[in-house]
């Protein structure tokens, strides 16, 4: 078989010369030799090699050109089709026919030792341009006769069949030819022409410089293109003289050019023009080169130093690990992401684990030393550490939640109540989600803590933080996660913290948040947090995955809850947490604060004695606000100035370090010895301090000092006779200033943050005279109060007309109303009711009964509007000695909700109209 042994740029053609005489002496094999590498020792091997081959080859497949018939003979020809290129002399072209006539036609040829037959490219039309091979292979089969022979092109190859494999032919081009007739239609036979090259002059200056172009043009070619140097050495190996002719079809057969170029070099006689157009495909092939060697240089040399730093590095990578210095860091940080989500993947949420896989595959593609690689592994750090799926169990037993709330906290039994009924509604549902309950009271009522027994009640886990003054949305919601050290919000940071996806969140101080500005409106940020409708939904800007807030418990506090915004406030349950009066405080120093600061400034119980007195008068005179807190800091300091006592007698009992007299030592030893066994000291003293004292050694000595001090028991007895001396001077006086109240002074009810309190409201006459009439008003009331007093004014006149038509007080009196601690802003609609009775009593010189408090806002006709914070009011004028209460009717309920404590010794009246209070105040029928 003859050897296939070239193949063009585009895969489909082979060189196959015929033997010539003298090949070593071609102008071009010598030429080509040099960048080829071949020598005549080499040529003539491969030519043996060649010709021994050729020859085995041509008894197995007869596919060499036999003797008979001649080349010149073959003027009938089968004309094969060719969809793709055309057949260039000298090249081999594989094709496939699958009609099985021209199969066998083809078979039958060869037989008859006639293995030719033509090579006539396709012509293009509109199907052609846009088909795929596969269609157009579909086409060939479709056309026969004088269809398919107006399809193909006049001028063609003669074609050497050289083997025949199922559909596969093989075809090896010789000469040109052209169809002058049609013979038979299937399989198409035609008659040809075979057609020889125009004469030409060979010494011409012009062809021998066309020549020689191309010639140097392919040697340019050949220096950079190693698959065509292959294709010359093959070629030079077998092929004889290379002349004019050849190096033309050479030249166009190994270059990329398209069909019609191809077929514009087959069809040209003129020699030299052909080896023009040659030169131009071959030129057009040094700057195809040109061009893509420029390309490959300008990328080689763009990511050249990027390959090599990667290679260091990962070979640094394999150094280190091969010796054990330390692992791959990046591979470290996804097993340890790996670890925490593989034990609860099925509990993770499906979107949020797609999210995990993507961060993770990226982590794998970014450098370690990128901001991008910090942001993700931050980011993945987050998403793996929450709890999905982790969720304490809940312990609904009443009965040990009453006995936890009652350990933490004494009193507030409405409270308490208000917390066991959630607890047992939690307890039929099996879920206690749904309510978000708000602690509205005072400060140092205890708000803080109660959210914290509830939690420990219910086994839950307790975080708590503060929006005070919170302005930043991003607090509640998290950053945004597009800079380095953007966090999440609040919500996500608890979650981590503590765990579970269901703990008690204390939100502390929600009537303080801060107003909207140019960071957002936290008050509506804490909606979605807050809402049990949205908050399965939660949001986090930073994680950007829903996260289910649903279980989680959450307890607001507040000083007041008008300050809350409505939306806000309509989405939580208010428990009023009032204060606590006097006999309650005395109950919770003993059993809570005293005990607290024994043990935190390191005194025995047995060391202090402080009188229930000494408690009473501290309440009364020192801290008289709602809660307990300012108490607390009050019994701390008395405790703390006898510690400070009890070591500075410490200190007088120590050994003088230097002293080596053992009379001074024994002087020491009596002196400690009548110290502690006097009558205030406890018979246990001496005993360990004689015995270090024995010793002389420096660090027994030190030793015996604190001894000294913990095993002294002096008895402290605190009274309200020495509580100044711990204390300071007392801070408050009796509110109730008067035995028998003045004419025009009136005890209020006040309701403040802090609690309530009792407050005087007292009218005084400037001057009187016709046409005098008038009222002035001080105290730094607000606007509320202000428009109260000329109220006041206009229904006391009412009044006195009705009760007594003959005083002109009012009409020829200025007077003069204040309310008193006038450096305190006082504002609210409950102080009506005080200022009409304060001004009836000095127009009628009555004054109203001493041990009288009321409160309640009047309307010009003399109705009384209910107010707010009933039970602190109560709790300050039991505290300030009022038996005789008057509130609206409307506040009754309120009143009856109290605990007995509270009302206890208390006569409370409710009214709907101003004359009722006349009737209590002054004792005066209608």
């Amino acid at each position: 078989m003859l050897k296939l042994f070239a193949s063009t740029a585009y895969g489909s053609h082979h060189l196959t010369p015929a033997i010539r005489s003298n090949p070593v002496n071609s102008l071009l094999f010598k030429s080509l030799t040099q960048l080829t590498g071949w020598n005549r020792s080499t040529y003539e091997l491969g030519l043996r090699a060649f010709s021994s081959e050729s020859d085995s080859d041509t008894k197995s497949s007869a596919a060499i050109v036999s003797t008979k018939p001649c080349l010149d003979d073959c003027l009938t020809v089968i004309a094969l089709p060719l969809p793709h290129k055309p057949l260039i002399p000298g090249f081999y072209m594989p094709i496939y026919v699958k009609d099985p006539e021209v199969l066998a036609a083809l078979q039958e040829s060869r037989r008859q030792q006639s293995p030719y037959a033509g090579a006539f490219l396709l012509k293009d039309d509109a199907s052609s341009d846009s088909s795929s091979s596969s269609e157009t292979e579909n086409i060939l089969e479709k056309l026969k006769g004088k269809e398919l022979l107006n399809r193909i092109h006049e001028v063609g190859t003669l074609a050497q069949i050289s083997s025949i494999k199922g559909e596969q032919v093989i075809l090896i081009g010789h000469r040109r030819l052209r169809i002058t007739e049609m013979v038979t239609e299937d399989p198409l036979t035609v008659k040809v022409d075979h057609l020889k090259e125009k004469p030409y002059d060979k010494d011409d200056d012009v062809i021998k410089a066309t020549y020689f172009e191309v010639m140097s043009t392919l040697r340019d070619v050949l220096s950079t293109t190693s698959l065509w140097r292959d294709q010359v050495r093959t070629y030079t190996k077998h092929i004889g003289d290379f002349n004019y002719q050849k190096l033309a079809d050479f030249g166009a057969g190994i270059s990329g050019a398209n069909k019609h170029q191809n077929q514009g070099v087959l069809e040209e006689l003129d020699v030299h023009k052909r080896l023009e157009l040659t030169l131009e495909l071959v030129k057009k092939e040094v700057e195809i080169n040109k061009i893509q060697e420029s390309i490959a240089k300008t990328v080689e040399e763009k990511f050249r130093g990027e390959r090599h730093r990667i290679l260091l590095k990962e070979q640094l990578k394999a150094i280190k690990t091969e010796l054990g210095v330390e692992t791959d860091a990046k591979s470290a940080l996804s097993e340890k992401f790996r670890g925490r989500i593989d034990p609860i993947k099925d509990k993770i949420p499906e979107h949020v684990l797609k999210v995990i896989e993507e961060e993770l595959k990226k982590m794998q593609l970014l450098e370690a030393s990128s901001s991008e690689y910090y942001v993700t592994s931050n980011y993945l750090d987050w998403l793996t550490v929450l709890p999905w799926g982790n969720s304490s169990d809940e312990n609904f037993d009443v009965s040990r939640a009453e006995k936890i709330l009652d350990e933490d906290h004494y009193g507030l039994s409405d409270v308490k109540e208000r917390i066991l009924e959630f607890i047992a509604v939690g307890r039929l549902r099996g879920t206690s989600q749904g309510k978000i309950i708000c602690l509205s009271g005072p400060p140092g009522v205890g708000k803080t803590s109660i959210g914290r027994s509830i939690a420990r009640a219910l086994d839950r886990k307790f975080f708590r933080f503060s929006v005070g003054g919170l302005s930043d949305v991003a607090e509640i919601k998290g950053h945004r996660r597009t800079y380095i050290g953007a966090m999440p919000g609040k919500m996500v940071q608890c979650l981590k913290s503590v765990g579970t996806e269901n703990p008690l969140v204390l939100i502390d101080e929600i009537d303080k948040l801060g107003v909207r500005c140019h960071n957002g409106d936290p008050a509506s940020a804490m909606l979605e947090l807050l809402d049990p409708e949205q908050n399965a939904n939660f949001l986090d800007h930073y994680l950007d995955v829903t996260i289910d807030l649903s279980k989680v418990l959450f307890v607001c506090t507040a000083n007041v809850i008008d300050t809350i915004p409505g939306p806000l406030l309509d989405r939580m349950e208010v428990i009023s947490l009032a204060g606590y009066i006097t006999e309650e405080k005395v109950q919770i120093a003993r059993d809570y604060l005293e005990k607290t600061a024994q043990r935190d400034c390191g005194i025995n119980p047995e060391q202090v004695d402080v009188s229930d007195a000494a408690l009473l008068f501290l309440i009364e005179k020192y801290c008289r606000e709602a809660g307990v807190r300012n108490l607390q800091k009050h019994i701390e300091k008395i405790f703390r100035k006898i510690a400070l006592k009890l070591v500075r007698k410490g200190a007088s009992l120590e050994v003088p370090e230097n002293s080596d007299d053992v009379t001074d030592a024994e002087d020491s030893k009596s002196l400690a010895k009548t110290d502690l066994e006097s009558p205030e000291t406890s018979a246990e003293g001496p005993t360990v301090l004689t015995d270090e004292l024995a010793t002389g050694d420096s660090t027994e000595r030190k030793t015996e000092q604190s001894l000294v001090v913990a095993e002294t028991v002096e008895k402290f007895m605190i009274d309200e006779s020495n509580l100044a001396d711990y204390v300071g001077k007392p801070v408050f006086h009796a509110e109730k200033i008067y035995e028998q109240t003045p004419v025009g002074v009136v005890m209020g009810l006040a309701w403040t943050s802090m609690g309530g309190s009792t407050l005087y409201i007292e009218t005084t006459s400037v001057e009187e005279g016709e046409g005098k009439g008038g009222l002035h008003i001080t105290g730094r009331l607000g606007v509320v109060m202000k428009e109260s007093a000329e109220i006041a004014h206009t229904v006391a006149r009412r009044i006195m007309l009705e009760k007594e038509a003959e005083n002109q007080f009012f009409a020829k009196s200025k007077l003069h109303l204040h309310v008193p601690a006038g450096a305190t802003p006082k504002d609210g609609p409950s102080a009506g009711s005080t200022m009409i009775t304060s001004l009836l009593s000095l127009a009628m010189k009555k004054p109203v009964r001493k041990d009288l408090a009321m409160t309640g806002e009047v309307t010009l006709t003399g109705r009384i509007l209910a107010v707010g914070g009933v039970k602190e009011k109560t709790i300050a004028a039991k505290r300030s000695g009022v038996k005789v209460i008057i509130f609206p009717e409307a506040n009754r309920r309120d009143y009856d909700e109290l605990a007995e404590n509270v009302k206890e010794r208390l006569d409370v009246h409710f009214v709907d109209e101003y004359d009722q209070i006349f009737e209590l105040a002054f004792g005066y029928d209608h």
